[in-house]
Order: structure tokens, then C-alpha cells, then sequence
């Protein structure tokens, strides 16, 4: 496998050389979190689709093919289809408020009191979106050295961390061009046909498995419905994927680039599963089906050919990854601490240097997430308690504030305790693995918006009146003050 190891290992290179020349153009907080928002067409589609599908798009979603056949596409697909609906109905009034977080927009919204118990939910969700991304490393360097798990997170999420760090959403942006290039080449272009032929082509494949492998809805309806509402609307409202957008250098961009990822996330989807169905054939009695993707690279791939889709696996994790880091670092210093400390200079600036500011919460987040990869072992629990809460906390808040304008920052601030709460209470009463939580947290969250909104005074006329000259783009962005002449750097393509 000498040649397999040199692809992994000169794609590893590349990332942390990418790393130091982003840390080059992040020279102000706009740059370093939003990469300037100046991404054009093509740069945003490749890094939007880079950091929704990820390990468990594609590690997970093989897996599912492999237990249920095409309908096992139902995971990835709802996640495509949230980032259609994202980009189609609001990724260009998103783009245009100019803001850093999802907290800031609850806050342009609502008047500035929904921003800190927000940002607590938000943080939790991205910190446990990245502890998943991070765990996923052990899965792929097992396959290629044998490797320990505790030393594959460490390697891995250091290699992730140093880039991040250096040069934040730039770093990102560049590394998951890349990353986006080698997912599509490995996976869609190598694994899916290599795999489809060894297993006998469609035909065999048929002969070989049950008929509810070709069904589209034998994974069932009830988990259609559930991943529907946990990564459809998921998609609408996450920090890292919210990030992404602010990255745009028009509303344009944002809706007809985020339109390109989502197509190609359903192309994605549906090549997984039928990898996964393929590895069914080939492999009936895997004792995990979260193994047939490795399994199948491992033993039917040529070498160089596996070295590459090696790194495609490790291209989708890292993408997720660091997407979901630099969202946490930016939540826990700009909604969290800032906001604590409550130091500000008259004129609105921050009196501590905003890069070295965010390079600091990165580092520090990195840290506290590997440790966190370290310490528990189900990815799936893991990943189910982040968007449990993202969807119960604050999909109703978030949608309503966009969506009516009778909302209520009260009426935000109770949806987003009753919502949180209710999720982790009903996972502690019917497990952190089933429906209940997101279906009645869901529920009191809306409940609660719309009985507090309706008891309670109108938001100022004031507040709504500065909310919308933002989202039609004609007030200016509070960082454009602080923008170095970086800006005058022709736009991304």
C-alpha cells in the first residue's frame, strides 16, 4: 500500500500548506470568518457542498445502501433537499444582513435579547457536529495504518485545527475546493462504477437481494418523515451552513450556488446507496453495515485508485469538520464571550485584535473537541443529540423571525427554553435514538412562540423597520468599518 500512503500523505501536506497561505489574506475578522464575502459561482457551490456532505454522508450513507438498499439515500437526500430549499427561499436575505452568526440575526430581529441563550444552543449543536466529524477519523486510519483510535482523532483533528487556525474560513474555503474535487473523482467518478461491476452490475445485484432493496421507501416512511424534519430543516438554520452563505459575494451567488451544491448533494445521495447495495452483494454478512465502505475500498480497489478514495473519505470529514469548528469558535467568541465580557469601544470595534480574537477560539475549541472525540464512541448519538437540539431550540424562532412579522422576542426566548428543554427531557425519558424528542420538541417550541408572541408587546416599530432595510440590502454591515485592503482583491470564482 506504499503508493495509497503517499496519496494520503501528499493530500495531508496539501491541506496544512493551503492553511498557511489562507493565513496570508485573513488579515481582518471579515476575511478570516467569511472568507470576505467575496466567494464567487463557482468557489461557494464547491465549499457548500463540501462541508454538508461529510463523514457520515459518506461513510453512514454507504452503510445505510447496505442495510436498506436504494432507499437508504433517504438521509443524504433530505440533507440536499434542505440546501435547495435554503438557497431557493432564504439564503438571499440571509446573505444580505451582512451578520457573522445566527445569533446576530435573532438579535437584528428581535431587538438584541435573544442572542446569548441562542448562541449557548448553537454552540452545543456545532461543537457536537464537529466531535462527530472528529470521531470519524479513527474509522478511516484503521483502514489505511492500523492505527490506534485515540492517536487517528488526534492526528486527524490536529491536521484540521492548524489549518482552521491559520487561516480561517479562507484556509477552509481553499481546502474544501479541493476536498470537493477529490470527494467527486473518488466517489462519484471511481467507487460507485468500480463497485456496481464487481458486484455482477444491476442485473446480478437484483438476482442477489431481496426486491425491497430496490424499493424507495423500504427504509420506511416514519424515518423519511424524521430525517425530514431533523436534516431538512436542519439545513435552514445551522450556523455552519448559515457561515457558508455569509460567504457569498451576492444574493445571486448564494441562491443559485447553493442550488448547484444541493443538486449534486441528491446525486450523492443516491451514488452512496447504491455503493452501499453494491457491498451488500459482495459482503452479505458484515457484522457492521457502518463497514462497507471501507471494506469494499479496502479489498476491490487497485492501489493508487484506493489511496484516492482514501482521501475522499478523509476530504468529506474534514470538509464537515473544519466547517463546523471555525462555526463553533465563532458562536462561543462572538455570542458567547463577547457578549459576557461586554467590552466595546465606542465606535462599535472590539478593543482586542478580532483575528488573533478568533484564531485563540478556534485553537482552544479544536481542543476541547478532540478531547471530546476521545471521550465517547457513538457517532450517531452524538450527531442526534446536536440536531435535536438545533431543530427543537431554535428551527421556530429562527423561521418565525424570517416568516411573521408578529414574532416576539419574548415569544423567541421561550421557544428556544421550552423547545431545548422539552428535547432533553424527552431524550432522557425514550432514548437518545428516537422520534418522540423532535416531534414534541418541536411542537412546545411553536407552541410556546406563538402564545408568548401573541401575549406580548409587538416588536418596536423601530427594530422591525432597521430589520427590514437590512434584509433588502440597503443598510450598511456593521464590520465594513474594520475591513482591511483586502477587500479591493477581485472577487473568488
Amino acid at each position: 500500500m506504499a503508493v495509497d500512503y503517499l496519496v494520503i500523505v501528499v493530500y495531508l501536506a496539501g491541506m496544512l500548506a493551503m492553511g498557511w497561505w489562507g493565513m496570508r489574506r485573513a488579515r481582518s475578522k471579515s476575511e478570516f470568518l467569511v472568507a470576505g464575502r467575496r466567494l464567487g459561482p463557482a468557489m461557494y457551490s464547491g465549499t457548500m457542498a463540501a462541508i454538508v456532505l461529510g463523514g457520515a454522508s459518506t461513510i453512514g450513507g454507504v452503510g445505510l445502501g447496505y442495510q436498506y438498499g436504494l432507499s437508504g439515500a433517504w438521509m443524504v437526500f433530505t440533507i440536499g433537499l434542505g440546501l435547495l430549499a435554503l438557497s431557493v427561499f432564504f439564503s438571499a436575505r440571509i446573505a444580505r444582513l451582512k451578520v457573522y452568526t445566527v445569533s446576530e440575526m435573532l438579535d437584528l430581529r428581535y431587538g438584541g435579547r435573544a442572542g446569548v441563550i441562542s448562541g449557548l444552543v448553537m454552540w452545543a449543536y456545532t461543537l457536537m457536529l464537529a466531535v462527530t466529524s472528529t470521531i470519524a477519523y479513527a474509522t478511516i486510519f484503521d483502514v489505511l495504518f492500523d492505527m490506534n483510535r485515540t492517536l487517528a482523532i488526534v492526528l486527524g483533528g490536529s491536521i484540521v485545527v492548524a489549518y482552521s487556525t491559520l487561516g480561517g474560513m479562507w484556509s477552509i474555503t481553499l481546502t474544501d475546493m479541493v476536498q470537493f474535487v477529490v470527494k467527486t473523482i473518488g466517489v462519484l467518478l471511481l467507487l460507485l462504477p468500480i463497485a456496481v461491476v464487481k458486484a455482477g452490475g444491476f442485473a446480478e445485484m437484483k438476482a442477489q437481494l431481496p426486491t425491497e432493496y430496490f424499493d424507495p421507501l423500504g427504509i420506511g416512511g416514519e424515518t423519511i418523515f424524521t430525517y425530514v424534519l431533523i436534516y431538512t430543516f436542519g439545513m435552514l438554520i445551522g450556523q455552519d451552513i448559515w457561515q457558508r452563505v455569509f460567504t457569498a459575494r451576492s444574493d445571486r451567488t448564494a441562491r443559485w450556488g447553493g442550488t448547484v451544491a444541493g443538486t449534486y448533494c441528491l446525486v450523492y445521495a443516491v451514488a452512496g446507496a447504491v455503493i452501499g447495495t453494491a457491498a451488500k452483494v459482495l459482503y452479505p454478512n458484515l457484522a457492521s453495515a457502518d463497514d462497507a465502505f471501507a471494506t469494499v475500498v479496502k479489498d476491490e480497489l487497485p492501489t493508487g485508485v484506493r489511496g484516492l478514495v482514501l482521501a475522499a473519505a478523509l476530504a468529506a470529514v474534514m470538509s464537515t469538520s473544519s466547517g463546523a469548528l471555525i462555526a463553533c469558535a465563532t458562536v462561543a467568541n462572538n455570542d458567547i464571550w463577547s457578549r459576557l465580557r461586554g467590552v466595546v469601544r465606542p465606535d462599535g470595534e472590539r478593543q482586542h485584535d478580532e483575528v488573533r480574537g478568533n484564531r485563540v477560539f478556534i485553537l482552544l475549541m479544536g481542543l476541547a473537541v478532540i478531547g471530546t472525540a476521545i471521550a465517547l464512541n457513538d457517532v450517531v448519538q452524538a450527531l442526534t443529540v446536536a440536531y435535536n437540539l438545533l431543530v427543537g431550540g431554535l428551527l421556530v424562532p429562527i423561521l418565525g423571525g424570517l416568516l411573521w412579522k408578529r414574532g416576539t422576542a419574548q415569544g423567541a426566548l421561550a421557544s428556544v427554553a421550552v423547545g431545548g428543554l422539552a428535547v432533553i427531557g424527552l431524550m432522557a425519558a425514550y432514548g437518545i435514538l428516537a422520534n418522540e424528542p423532535v416531534y414534541y420538541g418541536l411542537l412546545a417550541s411553536l407552541a410556546a412562540y406563538l402564545v408568548v408572541s401573541l401575549a406580548t408587546r409587538p416588536t418596536d416599530a423601530a427594530v422591525l423597520a432597521a430589520w427590514r432595510e437590512r434584509l433588502a440590502g440597503r443598510a450598511p454591515a456593521h464590520d465594513n468599518a474594520s475591513e482591511t485592503v483586502s477587500e479591493q482583491v477581485p472577487a473568488a470564482q
